[in-house]
């Protein structure tokens, strides 16, 4: 491989694998013959992940879903929970999840293929930002809608590259608190007097 190449890096090497477990990457010739899609990506050069990150190319394996579906689902997620600051990494952690359950699940598979055919039969793939709205904001209440978005909640934030994106340090019991961990590293607000804020005792 050249050197000024990076090699592809699976994208649960970004994140701590959150429920189903990310298989590892590259696929096989056979595995992509049996019509499992992927989803590829490359993180933006001096952005918090890929600093962090071994490789800004990233590469995630559907097992059930296609490309495109994973794709119509990430883009979804963009307008159910946009956040310009998370990479698309993020969002290819949902469409995993749900590709997850959708092998699991038959009726799951059914849901999400029917309701990612009518999102491609409005319009939603070429759409514009405020199209794309609009004709998701009219599934409100249907079960396509509230199978990706209640998935979202745990897909988008429950992961470690979200963690470093917003600056939440994790859990902290098992280093010992956060008392010497950001417990006052409130970085938008103005230093407190020394008086207001003792130094934290530790026994």
């Amino acid at each position: 491989m050249p050197a000024d190449r990076q090699p592809f890096v699976p994208i649960h090497a970004h994140a701590a694998a959150v429920a189903p477990p990310r298989p590892a990457l590259p696929l096989t010739r056979r595995e992509l013959l049996q019509g499992s899609g992927l989803l590829l990506g490359q993180l933006t050069l001096g952005s918090t992940l890929a600093s962090l990150a071994p490789s800004t190319a990233w590469a995630l394996e559907l097992k059930t879903l296609s490309t495109e579906e994973g794709q119509v689902l990430m883009a979804m997620g963009r307008v159910l929970y946009p956040h310009k600051k998370l990479p698309d990494a993020v969002y290819a952690l949902l469409a995993k999840d749900l590709d997850a359950k959708a092998a699991a699940d038959p009726a799951s598979a059914r849901l999400l293929r029917a309701g990612i055919a009518h999102l491609k039969e409005q319009g939603f793939v070429r759409g514009k930002a405020g199209q794309r709205l609009h004709i998701v904001k009219a599934l409100e209440g249907e079960a396509f809608f509230n199978l990706v978005r209640g998935q979202c909640v745990t897909s988008l934030y429950d992961n470690e590259m979200a963690f470093a994106v917003f600056g939440y340090p994790g859990s902290a019991w098992e280093k010992g608190g956060y008392i010497s961990r950001g417990f006052q590293d409130l970085k938008w607000l103005p230093a407190p007097p020394l008086e207001a804020s003792p130094p934290p005792y530790f026994g």
